[in-house]
């Protein structure tokens, strides 16, 4: 079957372009990034392709919405190389962080029913006593970078005090409930100044109330994403297919 499609109709980068609304150089840059077979020449110079080069083009795009740009094109990369298992553990791993986007999503909703109301006149309520984290580990256990949490603290999404003799940030556990908002809200999507009010709302008000919008946008990206993935799922599958 792959033999048949590699060597059968012969296809110009604009076919592929049309088929998928796309530029012929974006299919010139996807081959030269390995998301597509290497292309054959013409006694000219010029590009040929095949429908197995519009089958990898296809499951590209199909692994895009669910994986991501970069992911996706690893993804395609291993298998045009023969790494196969390699391409299969970049799917896990996809999927593992999905899995754990969906942990930490009902893990904030359970936060956010027990939340005890915070008064918005006590602004040093959120402090509970001389333990915390610093930042530094706090963004490695977020995956993010230290900078990443001054910038949430200049806009307000955290408020750690600093350690009277070091002057060191501390983080304590209402900080890192807002810091954990802070950081999915980012991933689903949401700017600083669209975060900050809300992430306000529930040290002012407590409850799930303020964040039950946002909460179904969550879950609705999720579910989006799961499918998508299983879209790219079934191209890949066909594409390894006709591949042989």
């Amino acid at each position: 079957m792959g033999r048949n499609l590699q060597n059968g109709e012969r296809l110009r980068p604009v076919d592929l372009a049309r088929r998928h609304g796309l530029s012929t150089q974006a299919v010139r840059n996807y081959e030269e990034a390995g998301i597509l077979p290497t292309a054959g020449r013409t006694a000219h110079g010029y590009r040929t392709y095949t429908p197995l080069h519009a089958r990898a083009l296809g499951a590209f795009l199909a692994l895009v919405p669910g994986h991501g740009h970069q992911t996706a094109t690893s993804i395609m990369r291993a298998v045009n190389e023969g790494m196969v298992d390699e391409a299969f553990r970049l799917i896990d791993e996809s999927h593992a962080q999905l899995l754990e986007d969906r942990r930490t999503l009902q893990a904030v909703e359970s936060a956010l029913r027990d939340l005890e109301p915070t008064p918005a006149s006590e602004p040093g309520a959120a402090v509970s006593g001389p333990g915390g984290t610093f930042i530094g580990p706090l963004a490695g256990k977020l995956g993010i970078r230290s900078a990443t949490l001054r910038k949430w603290e200049r806009a307000g999404l955290v408020r750690p005090r600093r350690d009277p003799r070091t002057g060191y940030r501390v983080y304590d556990e209402a900080d890192v409930r807002d810091a954990r908002l802070a950081h999915q809200l980012r991933r689903g999507g949401y700017l600083l100044e669209q975060i900050a009010p809300l992430i306000a709302q529930v040290r002012a008000a407590g409850g799930l109330e303020p964040l039950e919008t946002a909460l179904r946008d969550w879950h609705g990206r999720l579910s989006a994403r799961g499918r998508a993935m299983l879209a790219g799922a079934a191209e890949l599958e066909a594409y390894l297919r006709d591949r042989g």
